[in-house]
């Protein structure tokens, strides 16, 4: 049995297998012509169901080829131009490279003595990204799973400042003062904001929605008011959290206007830049980001805009002090006399993977302005679509993109927006099960709307005109079905 452990017995047999796998994905990706298969749920449950997890098959081979029908023939393809549906990237080789090496050698980013060089690496990296957003070398921080839980510890290590801050009775159990904290996040913030709260014992019903304008982006006037407001209700504002990218808008609140407001009332400045990120190494669209590094924290998602495979995510601090709120020490991991520079003392997570070496060889292969590049052309490709639905009798665009997201939705003239609601999700199942594309749907204003998520350089305009006139000729044909011609005319 001691035959397929990794290590130097078995190497051959590594080099063997490891080969095999490589090449599977290789040929299968070399046969791929659109992102999705469009299988249905109950087609790949039995599918997968089927399988009798308590007798192995006879070697690789046979389990590589079951992994095609269960999993690669199916899968969603984020390489492929008319994947157009939500935050996922194609990804770069170097980072794939990467991955081989933090499976196999399966660091642990928890303590020194368990990744050395791993460490000594991650700290480079979130220099090198604190140094990026404009913090000095006060700046640290740590990489994490995802966005979602960047914004947590953000929030956390947010809650532990305002528990000390003069607007906390010291003497009062930080339990009982948590329960007047208050955050403060446009309307079209991440969900994230809204789960972090939760989870940090504030309550949902803890963030505060401040209104956007014209262009969904935080409008830093009402900002003003809520937190005047919530002062003179007894209430104490923890944090504010400024979006660099919003999700389905990509719109980046007014972060020197905001840090303005944040100043002035002594109040936590977050930016959820896990989208808007990439825009730190973007030749051209930097200023997009000017103020960010007035931010006390900062997230940032390399899965998306740096086109590295999940999950490499990091929380970027201005003082890296603050950090101390999520410091816990265990005689057995991390001992207070420690002299070793341990990332467990910054980081929610105990055992890590090395997620950072994917972002290290992606940097020393390609450089960040390669990586910029690219950014800046699915920005470039989303202006383009923009033009292509702004002159469309057909369809509706919400407002011009500001990074790569396209909110729009198939409505003719005289279609009321009843029907619109109907049709517009029947467009999206259609194209789904067509598996020729994939676009994503959201809600504004309790209306449905569809989404267009540009994050591969290599759609090209004529891949988005393509997808758009499959949206056109499926709204006509759903409404020839569902109503009369001189109903809809």
């Amino acid at each position: 049995m001691r035959q397929h452990l990794f290590n130097a017995d078995n190497i051959e047999r590594y080099r063997d297998e490891m080969t095999r796998g490589v090449t599977a994905v290789a040929d299968h990706v070399a046969t791929v012509t659109g992102p999705w298969t469009g299988a249905g749920v109950a087609e790949v449950v039995s599918r997968v169901d089927d399988i009798d997890l308590d007798r192995p098959l006879a070697d690789m081979g046979q389990a590589l080829a079951e992994v095609k029908d269960v999993y690669l023939d199916d899968a969603v393809w984020f390489h492929e131009p008319r994947y157009l549906a939500h935050l996922n990237c194609p990804v770069v080789i170097p980072a794939l490279v990467a991955e081989v090496l933090v499976s196999s050698v399966n660091s642990s980013l928890d303590t020194w003595d368990q990744s050395a060089g791993g460490t000594q690496i991650e700290r480079r990296l979130v220099g090198w990204t604190a140094a990026r957003i404009g913090f000095d070398a006060a700046g640290d921080g740590v990489f994490t799973s995802g966005g979602t839980q960047s914004n947590l510890q953000a929030l956390l290590v947010a809650r532990g400042q305002a528990y000390l801050a003069g607007d906390a009775d010291p003497a009062e159990p930080l339990a009982h003062t948590a329960a007047r904290f208050r955050i403060f996040a446009s309307r079209d913030s991440h969900f994230s904001v809204q789960k972090s709260a939760n989870i940090l014992g504030l309550g949902m019903d803890a963030v505060v929605t401040i209104p956007t304008d014209g262009r969904r982006r935080m409008d830093p006037w009402a900002l003003e008011q809520a937190l005047r407001d919530t002062r003179a209700a007894g209430l104490i504002p923890m944090a504010v959290v400024a979006t660099a990218g919003t999700t389905d808008f990509g719109s980046i609140d007014p972060l020197e206007r905001i840090a303005d407001v944040c100043a002035e009332s002594g109040v936590w400045m977050h930016v959820d830049a896990a989208y808007g990120g990439g825009l730190l190494v973007s030749p051209r669209r930097r200023h997009l980001l000017a103020g960010i590094e007035r931010a006390d924290s900062v997230t940032v998602d390399f899965h998306k805009t740096f086109f590295q495979p999940v999950s490499s995510s990091a929380v970027i601090f201005r003082d890296g002090a603050d950090l101390r709120h999520v410091t816990y020490h265990a005689d057995y991991l991390n001992p207070r006399s420690s002299a070793q520079p341990n990332q467990v003392d910054k980081s929610l997570q105990t055992t890590r993977r090395f997620d950072a070496l994917k972002l290290w060889l992606t940097l020393r292969t390609m450089g960040a302005d390669a990586i910029g590049e690219y950014v800046d052309a699915v920005v470039d490709l989303a202006q383009a679509g923009y033009e292509l639905l702004r002159d469309d009798a057909d369809l509706e665009v919400v407002t011009a993109p500001t990074l790569s997201t396209l909110v729009f939705r198939f409505r003719p003239d005289g279609v009321p927006e009843s029907v619109a609601d109907e049709v517009n999700p029947g467009i999206r199942r259609t194209i789904a099960g067509s598996g020729s594309a994939v676009i994503a749907g959201t809600k504004v204003e309790g209306r449905s709307w569809l989404k267009l998520t540009m994050l591969n350089p290599a759609t090209t305009t004529d891949d988005l005109r393509a997808v758009l006139d499959l949206v056109r000729s499926i709204g006509h044909e759903l409404l020839d079905d569902l109503y009369a011609p001189e109903e809809v005319h």
